[in-house]
């Protein structure tokens, strides 16, 4: 198996309004029919949200960023205030079910004096791409949009899947033979945040390079949108590690206080 990843470059810069689909696909093609375009069958274009973000006008004034954290936040899983007095790092899960540092609400690559927030429903969006793509070109293709983040008890950060359409996201191994034949129980592959990071290192972080056609694995990509990116947000009730610093400092004071009470020593 062989994968071919080329950037798309000469988008240009996004701004709300413009018909994102038609952009990639005129950078794709030196000619003026964008059915020519260099699409085919079992392609997978990634996107990188910020060009979603733009084209969606999720944009806002800098001035707003923590009102915009708190606003996109449901639950506060960790806070670290800067020693150098630079301000305070939140790490929060927001509406779409990432946990992301400032909820994903993005301050580079973005105009002076202001801020993205993530697409508000990037599968959504992933699907309204698709459907453009295959209606222009012909072509089965799968879309990924692409956004960063840091990844716990790792240096760095990586992209990974935020929205996707066409694409298997996950491949359940579980059941089938390993090379000595033996049975997997655990392995279920994130097929799209591997691909969302493979496309990175075509895309760069400061090369305004909006997208990215990935060839050769059309293993993944199906006939129907499929479950979104949603589908690799790990559900509550199988997450060990759900529980945030404050919560779980909470959770340790108030059992704390109940055993003291219990044995008298707290009145």
């Amino acid at each position: 198996m062989s994968i071919n990843i080329r950037p798309v470059t000469g988008v240009g810069e996004v701004v709300p309004g413009d018909d994102l689909a038609h952009l990639i696909l005129a950078a794709l093609t030196p000619f003026e029919d964008e059915s020519t375009a260099a699409l085919a069958d079992g392609d997978i274009v990634v996107v990188t949200s910020k060009a979603v973000s733009k084209a969606e006008g999720r944009i806002l004034r800098a001035a707003d960023r923590e009102e915009a954290i708190s606003r996109q936040t449901v639950r506060a899983v960790a806070s670290r205030q800067h020693s150098d007095g630079s301000g305070t790092t939140r790490i929060v899960e927001n509406h779409l079910g990432l946990v992301m540092a400032a909820a994903g609400v993005d301050a580079s690559n973005t105009a002076e004096g202001t801020i993205l927030l993530l697409p508000q429903d990037p599968d959504a969006s992933a699907r309204n791409l698709r459907a453009e793509f295959r209606r222009v070109t012909r072509a089965n293709v799968g879309v990924i949009i692409a956004d960063s983040a840091g990844r716990a008890w790792r240096e760095g950060v990586t992209d990974m899947a935020i929205g996707a359409a066409g694409v298997m996201v996950l491949d359940d191994m579980r059941g089938r033979p390993d090379a000595g034949g033996r049975k997997l129980s655990a392995t279920v592959v994130a097929v799209a945040d591997e691909l969302a990071a493979a496309s990175e290192l075509v895309r760069g972080k400061a090369d305004g390079v909006a997208a990215a056609v990935i060839s050769g694995a059309e293993k993944w990509v199906m006939q129907q949108d499929g479950p979104g990116a949603r589908a690799i947000v790990r559900p509550s009730e199988t997450d060990m590690f759900r529980r945030g610093s404050a919560e779980a400092h909470a959770d340790g004071y108030a059992a704390g206080y109940a055993a003291g009470y219990a044995a008298g020593r707290v009145r």
